[in-house]
């Protein structure tokens, strides 16, 4: 199936299965019925064939473009279907498991993800290491034919909900650095395993402090070679940074014209919107060069730094855009609209944090990108 095809046919499917999909994004909405919703949308589109468009046949795709899948998540979320952050933490992790996971681990467990039948989380910050993570010390043991791990990690998206975690471990001396470290693929119901979710000040506990006591991992769960996990990570954060962040594009560009409906004329200051119009479209135009990046089989690196400062600086500049416009409703919450949008603000004051704070990808950007200075 070509891409034009595809989304012919996912549109009109939609059209005819949306009301089925449908959730109220509203303030009443928990997180527990979000996720459950999100595995209800994943397992329909997966079943009816959408989901497994764009992913390699030997994990339970269909092959073809990857395009297709950016497309199945921008037509979710240009829908309300689905909340784009959770949504996207497939076209984070899958990628990379199937890209280092010995074959039969990735054949097994990578349809569960895009079926909907399991959650997956990140295990990379610690709170000692911000956003150096070369410096972490959640410490990996061989012993025999299983790895003990010991140690913490912090702002794990949804760990309270997984089946599964990417984590990197140090394997290697605290001296080593990038160069000790190894990516095993842990299964959280496994003895040891504590997680504590963390209260944002949004509302939500998406997040979680996760910590393994003495944790048995069977050897063989390693992605990629002993202490080479570093290259493990270099290549998910670029997905992290970029590719699984065109759902959020087609979704503040949804929100804005939502913005746009709803507020009477007058209200919005021409040169304010403008300015927000032009970042929400050269950030659409950024991340679309991404994906088609991907779609021809370049590698993505640094350069995905890029599509990270556009998302923040772009996410950010949208819900201040609504927080004027609403204001003081947003802030009061007169009504269940108002409160959606002060969740949302809320949010979006992470937006240049998660994922590598700003800092980190302006500098990523000027040493590796403009040769400004070495690396530190």
């Amino acid at each position: 199936m070509d891409l034009q095809d595809f989304r012919a046919g996912l549109d009109a499917w939609l059209d005819e299965n949306a009301s089925e999909l449908k959730i109220d994004f509203g303030p009443d909405v928990t997180l527990d019925q979000e996720m459950e919703h999100l595995s209800k949308v994943r397992r329909s589109t997966y079943e009816a064939g959408w989901m497994r468009w764009g992913w390699p046949e030997r994990v339970g795709g269909l092959g073809g473009s990857t395009l297709m899948r950016a497309y199945l998540g921008e037509a979710l979320a240009s829908r309300d279907l689905i909340e784009p952050g959770i949504y996207s933490m497939t076209e984070v992790l899958a990628p990379t498991m199937i890209e280092f996971a010995r074959p039969e681990l990735a054949e097994t467990m990578v349809p569960r993800l895009l079926r909907g039948d399991e959650t997956w989380c990140q295990g990379f910050s610690e709170p000692s290491t911000g956003s150096n993570l070369g410096s972490l010390s959640c410490r990996a043991r061989r012993d025999g034919d299983v790895w003990r791990v010991t140690g913490q990690k912090v702002w794990t998206s949804l760990a309270q909900y997984a089946q599964r975690c990417v984590l990197l471990t140090r394997t290697g001396t605290p001296e080593s650095g990038s160069k000790g470290i190894t990516a095993l693929f842990v299964d959280m119901d496994s003895p040891g395993i504590t997680v504590r979710p963390i209260r944002a000040m949004h509302g939500r506990d998406e997040f979680c402090e996760v910590f393994f006591d003495d944790v048995r991992v069977p050897f063989d769960r390693m992605l990629g070679e002993v202490d080479r996990g570093w290259a493990v990570a270099m290549d998910l954060l670029p997905y992290e940074r970029s590719t699984s962040l065109w759902h959020r594009s087609a979704y503040l560009r949804q929100r804005l014209g939502h913005l746009l409906a709803t507020v009477p004329d007058g209200v919005l200051d021409p040169g304010d919107l403008g300015e927000v119009v032009q970042m929400a479209f050269a950030f659409h135009a950024r991340s679309r060069g991404t994906q088609h990046r991907m779609a021809r089989g370049e590698r993505l690196g640094p350069e995905t730094s890029i599509d990270k400062v556009l998302l923040a600086t772009t996410e950010q500049a949208v819900f201040d855009l609504a927080a004027d416009a609403l204001a003081p409703g947003i802030a009061i919450g007169a009504d269940p609209d108002s409160d959606r949008w002060r969740t949302e603000f809320l949010y979006s004051r992470a937006a240049t944090i998660y994922g590598g704070s700003a800092e980190i990808q302006r500098d990523i950007i000027a040493r590796r990108l403009l040769d400004l200075g070495a690396e530190r």
